[in-house]
């Protein structure tokens, strides 16, 4: 599944660091632009994995699950 985020990137002295608009608390850094945002798609992936899973744990037994596309 392919999802596009907004990623805000600033140079702090010799490091990139960036965040996500839309994902609170994912964050990236590196030495490089391409390494800072690396970092950040993983972070986006290793949230959205964590919150799902989480979701998913929490539901109760009745519900049903549907699929969704947005875009």
């Amino acid at each position: 599944m392919r999802s596009e985020f907004t990623a805000i990137v600033e140079q702090d002295g010799p490091w990139h660091i960036a965040y996500c608009a839309e994902v609170p608390g994912a964050n990236g850094q590196g030495k490089t632009r391409e390494e800072c945002l690396a970092n950040l798609r993983e972070a986006i992936s290793l949230i959205l994995e964590y919150r799902r899973e989480e979701s998913l744990r929490a539901l109760p037994p009745e519900a049903t699950q549907e699929l969704v596309v947005v875009g």
